[in-house]
């Protein structure tokens, strides 16, 4: 018959030509794991059955990925800068002459000079308080006859020293030592003033005493040479901050570097928001101190107060099933799904739910297991 003819030719009626394919929809994440719906043409995903509803399964012509087992990661990105870590005052005992200072940035360890008075030097010696008197024969069960000699051994003076509380002659020789090598005359005696004493090696922030100026009272300002990132934390974000949690740090340049974060503030300090403040804004906009150190203080250069971002960790998912982000399909009833592609290429839609992102990647849990393959957009 010819009608029977006609609708088996093509060429003599399109209308028999089959529906076009679906457009599948792509799904792009946004930080703190909310997603939205963006609409883009990704090619046939699959096909509807006449008023069913359901998938009928095709032959892929998708690119695929893998589901994978993992641990997921999601972050929060928050402000910060990036200095030196702590604030040491240097003093001088007044009635003598400046001769000599450090400049700004300059960064002193044991042994080195840290100003001079009356011709000589004054070098540094670590400890945790300063000397507050005079160190000679006799003296003994003293603090700070130990941290005289942990100093002197470190520097190589008093071969035959034990280190301890009691001022021995063997101590009393090791000074002579270390006095000579500095070019001081050789008394064997440590007075107070003649020597700084710091927790560990300093950088100069700032000079305060002025050269050829009566001594008394501060010479300069320092900090430790160990690097150090502070971020004011929205306080209702502060379940983020756990001291010694690891964080990412994006410096200036593009640079990355890793930290820890070494204390967390109990203070708040209130937000200001201007002369117009409303009742309440300055209580929402609070914020506590974070203070981070750097791994590798290297990668920080010499840069000092420079603003940086620090990815803190919000929420973190281990031995989960996770997919492309982009292999997510919007369901009509709010949910979604992804198009599992098995060994023979026949595509069949499994509906997901979504857990934590972590950039390009995304929890799901559903009917699926490791090593499944589904599809995803062509790039």
């Amino acid at each position: 018959m010819m009608l029977d003819a006609e609708l088996d030719n093509p060429l003599t009626d399109k209308k028999a030509a089959p529906p076009p394919p679906l457009r599948r929809r792509r799904v792009r994440a946004l930080l703190g794991g909310t997603a939205v719906l963006a609409v883009g043409a990704a090619g046939a995903a699959y096909a509807l059955h006449d008023g069913g509803g359901s998938n009928t399964p095709t032959t892929s012509a998708l690119p695929t990925a893998t589901v994978v087992r993992t641990n997921l990661t999601t972050t929060a990105n928050v402000d910060g800068t990036l200095g030196y870590a702590g604030s040491y005052t240097v003093l001088a005992d007044g009635g003598k002459r400046i001769t000599w200072l450090p400049r700004e940035g300059a960064v002193i360890r044991r042994g080195e000079r840290v100003y001079g008075v009356d011709g000589r030097r004054v070098p540094l010696f670590y400890g945790k308080m300063p000397f507050w008197r005079t160190l000679q024969s006799g003296v003994s069960n003293g603090y700070d006859v130990l941290v005289l000699e942990r100093n002197l051994k470190a520097l190589g003076f008093g071969d035959g020293m034990t280190v301890d509380r009691d001022f021995t002659y063997a101590t009393r020789r090791a000074i002579e030592e270390w006095q000579d090598d500095i070019g001081v005359p050789q008394t064997g005696v440590l007075k107070v003033g003649d020597v700084v004493v710091q927790p560990g090696a300093i950088r100069v922030t700032k000079v305060k005493a002025v050269l050829g100026a009566r001594t008394g009272g501060t010479v300069l300002t320092a900090s430790s040479t160990g690097r150090e990132v502070t971020v004011n934390l929205p306080v209702g974000q502060q379940g983020m901050a756990v001291k010694g949690a690891k964080v990412e740090i994006a410096l200036p340049g593009g640079k990355k570097a890793t930290g820890r974060i070494t204390a967390v503030g109990t203070a708040a300090t209130a937000g200001s928001t201007g002369s117009s403040t409303q009742t309440g804004q300055s209580t929402e906009t609070a914020t506590i101190p974070v203070y981070i150190t750097l791994d590798k203080s290297g990668g920080a250069g010499d840069l000092d107060n420079a603003p940086v971002t620090v990815a803190f960790t919000s929420a973190e998912r281990r031995n989960v099933l996770a997919v492309p982000v982009t292999a997510l399909l919007a369901s009509g009833d709010g949910g979604y799904s992804v198009n599992v592609v098995d060994a023979t290429g026949a595509v069949r839609s499994v509906p997901v739910r979504l857990g934590v992102f972590d950039d390009d990647m995304v929890e799901v849990s559903g009917a699926l297991s490791p090593g499944m393959k589904v599809q995803v957009p062509k790039s």
